[in-house]
């Protein structure tokens, strides 16, 4: 709605210099403009969309009460508006009267474009007056804050319901794959959200539709402009951010679905390799404890029962499709066999360190033997005597380590003291 431009004189005042021919012909044309401004206005207010919407709705809390108000403003428009109407009409009838109009038309004409001899009644009172600028002025600020009303309403009915229908569907969607693989409400903390966020939606939608303005954001900059705002969709993108971190959590289980048959015969061959080590350990340490003279050796442990328990509770868990419960089993298990396989071949180097020992020594007389009978002095006495002391000791049994690595060490060193070769002699004077 156009608010009328400056005029000649001062409004409202009867002491206002009259009109000339010419002022008033302005005057009407630019006032016949502004009505229909009006007129175009007004119509348009009562067949916006956002109106109807508001009209035909069960309104609650801010929304009830300010549509209250513009119901009440729109009304007084209409009669701010007929009042103008009838004005205008009366002017134009009286300079209708005569193409010259006479001293006293000009003076009526005068009175009725600008002096304060608008009635409108029950207004603001019984009998207020106004002047046609002040009319305009007043229409203007009520169909403001009318259209602000309406498009702030129809704005958020535009944006939230339809965004909420469709989160709704994806959460029902979510939600069916959810139950098929196990996560239910009061099974799984994804299906007690699932249900909150349901619930959430279903009160969100409601209260969108009875009192949309208490999801309008006015705007930041201060704008006068109706509509001036946005919608607030805090609670909307919360859910809406809620059912995503559902959505993975739910895409993760499936996962394990798919895999878990997989990942379950894996875990059975690491458990199964894990056993076979702590056996050949436990063996192992029979051999050494017989073969091996003073030395400490580690005892073995047994196989896990409470992995074996946990894997059989797995298989159970795949059985009955509780993919939720075996997901993070699965997570647990496959970490804590793979520390129990590392257990047992550390168990199994710790109990055959002796018999490592053991054929290491054996490896350094032997070689130590073969160096000795390159040079052709294997049958030396003193080696002889310490090669067969310290193969005497490493073949028997039990083996006393110590002993053994001491009488190794004599036929090296012997070994090395007869390879040393002999300094040539020197020769006389001839």
């Amino acid at each position: 709605m156009g608010v009328p431009g400056p005029v000649p004189g001062s409004a409202g005042s009867s002491d206002a210099p009259v009109l000339g021919l010419e002022e008033v012909d302005r005057a009407l044309a630019r006032l016949g403009a502004e009505y229909e401004a009006i007129e175009t206005s007004l119509l348009a207010l009562q067949d916006h969309a956002g109106r109807r919407l508001l009209e035909g709705a069960d309104l609650s809390g801010t929304t009830k009460e300010r549509w209250a108000d513009t119901e009440r403003s729109i009304t007084v428009l209409w009669a701010l508006f007929d009042a103008y109407t009838g004005a205008l009409a009366a002017a134009r009838e009286l300079r209708a009267r005569r193409r010259w109009p006479s001293p006293e038309d000009l003076a009526a004409l005068t009175e009725l474009l600008h002096g304060a001899g608008v009635t409108v009644p029950g207004v603001s009172g019984p009998g207020e007056r106004y002047c046609l600028e002040e009319l305009v002025a007043r229409m203007n600020g009520l169909y403001a804050r009318s259209l602000d009303v309406i498009v702030a309403a129809d704005a958020v009915w535009s944006a939230l319901p339809a965004r909420i229908d469709l989160l709704s569907a994806e959460l029902q969607r979510t939600r069916s794959l959810a139950h098929s693989v196990g996560v239910r409400p009061g099974e799984h903390p994804a299906g007690d959200d699932l249900e909150r966020i349901t619930g959430e939606l279903a009160r969100l939608r409601a209260r969108v539709i009875a009192d949309p303005l208490a999801f309008w954001v006015s705007s930041a900059t201060g704008s006068s402009a109706p509509g001036g705002g946005r919608p607030d969709t805090e609670r909307y993108d919360r859910a809406a951010r809620a059912l995503e971190d559902i959505r993975r959590e739910v895409a993760a289980v499936l996962d394990v679905r798919q895999d878990a048959e997989r990942r379950l015969m894996r875990l059975r061959d690491v458990l199964s390799r894990a056993d076979r080590t702590l056996t050949e350990a436990r063996q192992a340490r029979g051999e050494v404890l017989a073969k091996i003279a003073a030395s400490e050796v580690p005892a073995v442990s047994g196989p896990s029962t409470a992995l074996h328990e946990q894997l059989a509770a797995a298989a159970e868990y795949r059985r009955r499709a509780q993919w939720h419960r075996l997901s993070p089993l699965l997570d647990s298990l496959e970490e804590r066999a793979e520390d129990e396989l590392q257990r047992a071949r550390e168990s199994l180097t710790a109990v055959t360190a002796p018999l490592a020992v053991r054929a290491e020594l054996r490896g350094r007389l032997d070689a130590c033997r073969a160096r000795v009978a390159r040079h052709g002095l294997a049958e030396d006495p003193l080696l002889v005597e310490r090669y067969d002391l310290a193969r005497r000791m490493l073949w028997s049994a039990p083996c006393d380590l110590r002993a053994a690595e001491q009488a190794v060490w004599r036929y090296q060193q012997a070994a090395a003291e007869v390879l040393v070769p002999q300094a040539p002699e020197g020769r006389g004077d001839s």
